[in-house]
C-alpha cells in the first residue's frame, strides 16, 4: 500500500536524526508518549487518520482525514510561507487536535528541525528564552502569555481562537511576522491567513482593500451561500464542499473578511445583531474574557446580554461611548471561570445553557 508520509532526509526531532519511521516511532514513544498514538497512525497502512473537532460549538466529534490531503495541506503552508528544509520550528501544541498534528506533518515532509515541548506556558517561556526559531504556531492564550518572547520566532501563526485587542496591542510593533489563521479540522487546519502586525503587513498586502482581510492559500476557492456564510471548495483537501456557519464579506477571489458566526446572531426586537461585531468594539474597554449573546425575552424575542469572566462586578461600564443604543447589553452576568475547550476556546453554548437554566 502506498505510503503518504515520508520522512525527509533533513528532518530532525529535538536534535535527533532518523533513518526510518520505526526508529522515529521508538524515540517518540519514549520521549513524547502523548504523541505516540498519532505518529503510529501516520505510518500505519490506513489511508486516513482519525481526528477530532475542537468542540467550541458543540461536542467534539471524530472524523476521518485522508493522509494525501494532510500532505497537500502541509505543502500548501510550506510553500505559502516559503519554508525550506532545515527550517527550525517549535511545536508547543497537542497532537490531539489538528493544529498540533499538522505541525508534525509539515516538519516531517518539509525536512524541518523540530523541537517538541509541552503546551504549558512555563515550558514555552523556558524554551524561547534559550532558542530562536524560524517558524511556530500558538493559540491566542499562549501568544498572550509569552508576548515578550514572540520575537524569538521569525514567522508565527496564531489560530484556534479570537485575537483580542489586548494581544493585538502586544504584538503590533514586534519585528517578527505574525499571522492569524482561518480554518477548522474539516479543512485540515488553515486555508487562509491574515497579517496581524506591521512587519507582516508590510510584505503581505499589495492591495489596500485587502488589509485586515484573510488571504486564501493556493488551490482554494470560496463563495457565499444564501445566509452570506462562507462555502469552501478545496479539492486537494476534501472530497466534499465545506459549508461553514461563518458570515463573511468576500472582497475578491483571494480575500475575505470574517464578520461572525451565523449561529450566534441575535434577533432582538426585529433587529439582527452579530455578537462578534459588538465584542470587537468593547475589547479595548474590557480587559477580561467576555462575550455577547442573546437570551430569550418575552418582549423582544431575544435580549442582548454580556457574560464576563470575573468574580467581581464591574462598576460604571459606559457602553454609550462605544455602542449604538440598540447594541447595549440589557443584562450583565459574571462567572468566575468560563468553560473552555482544551485549546482555549470559550464554550459559549454550554455557558448560555447554564445561564438559561438559572435565569
Amino acid at each position: 500500500m502506498q505510503s503518504y508520509i515520508n520522512i525527509h532526509p533533513d528532518f530532525q526531532l529535538n536534535g535527533q536524526h532518523f533513518d526510518h519511521a520505526q526508529e522515529m516511532m521508538a524515540f517518540v514513544k519514549k520521549s513524547f508518549p502523548k504523541d505516540h498514538n498519532f505518529i503510529q497512525q501516520l505510518f500505519d497502512n490506513q489511508t486516513f487518520i482519525i481526528a477530532k473537532t475542537s468542540g467550541s460549538t458543540g461536542n467534539p466529534k471524530a472524523i476521518r482525514l485522508k493522509k494525501k490531503y494532510l500532505v497537500n495541506s502541509a505543502k500548501n503552508t510550506i510553500d505559502f510561507f516559503r519554508l525550506t528544509p532545515k527550517t527550525t520550528a517549535l511545536l508547543n501544541l497537542s497532537s490531539d487536535f489538528i493544529a498540533g498534528k499538522m505541525m508534525w506533518i509539515r516538519a516531517l515532509i518539509g525536512g524541518w528541525h523540530l523541537d517538541v515541548i509541552s503546551p504549558e506556558n512555563i515550558s514555552i517561556s523556558k524554551q524561547l528564552k534559550s532558542h530562536h526559531y524560524d517558524f511556530g504556531a500558538m493559540v491566542p492564550l499562549q501568544a498572550y502569555q509569552n508576548s515578550d518572547l514572540l520575537h524569538k520566532i521569525d514567522k508565527l501563526i496564531i489560530g484556534g481562537g479570537v485575537v483580542t485587542t489586548a494581544l493585538q496591542n502586544k504584538i503590533n510593533h514586534q519585528k517578527n511576522k505574525i499571522f492569524a489563521t482561518y480554518g477548522m479540522t474539516e479543512t485540515i487546519t488553515h486555508i487562509a491567513v491574515k497579517a496581524l502586525n506591521k512587519a507582516a503587513k508590510k510584505d503581505f498586502y499589495h492591495n489596500p482593500l485587502s488589509v485586515d482581510a484573510y488571504q486564501l492559500l493556493n488551490n482554494i476557492s470560496i463563495r457565499q451561500d444564501q445566509r452570506n456564510c462562507l462555502v469552501v471548495e478545496a479539492p486537494e483537501l476534501s472530497d466534499e464542499t465545506i459549508i461553514t456557519n461563518d458570515i463573511v464579506e468576500i472582497l475578491d477571489e483571494k480575500h475575505f473578511k470574517w464578520l461572525g458566526r451565523y449561529d450566534n446572531i441575535i434577533n432582538s426586537g426585529g433587529l439582527k445583531f452579530m455578537p462578534e461585531q459588538i465584542e470587537a468594539k468593547l475589547t479595548a474597554f474590557i480587559p477580561e474574557n467576555f462575550f455577547i449573546a442573546g437570551l430569550p425575552d418575552e418582549k423582544l424575542g431575544e435580549k442582548i446580554v454580556m457574560i464576563i469572566e470575573s468574580a467581581h462586578k464591574k462598576e460604571n461600564l459606559n457602553f454609550k461611548k462605544y455602542l449604538a443604543p440598540y447594541e447595549i447589553p440589557q443584562s450583565i452576568f459574571y462567572l468566575p471561570q468560563f468553560k473552555k475547550t482544551t485549546s482555549g476556546k470559550i464554550k459559549r453554548n454550554e455557558i448560555l445553557e447554564d445561564l438559561f437554566k438559572h435565569n
